[in-house]
């Protein structure tokens, strides 16, 4: 009967020990989607920035597509 009222008076519904452990594996979760995202964009803007140069873009998208063409035909 105290765990039932003891929820209801937090508006989560969740006790103080639940509560910590779901913010920490949502802040895990957070860090390591971020680490991702933030690779991805380093890798990304490797192969293709997105802001060229004053020259623009030296290769397009179709050239490596009939690069990889020349070597199935």
């Amino acid at each position: 009967m105290s765990d039932v009222n003891m929820r209801a008076s937090s508006s989560s519904g969740l006790t103080d020990s639940e509560a910590r452990e779901f913010h920490s594996i949502f802040v895990t979760s957070f860090i390591v989607f971020t680490v991702i995202a933030i690779v991805a964009h380093f890798l990304v803007w490797q192969w293709r920035p997105w802001l060229p140069g004053p020259n623009g873009y030296s290769t397009s998208l179709l050239d490596g597509v009939a690069f990889v063409k020349s070597f199935l035909a």
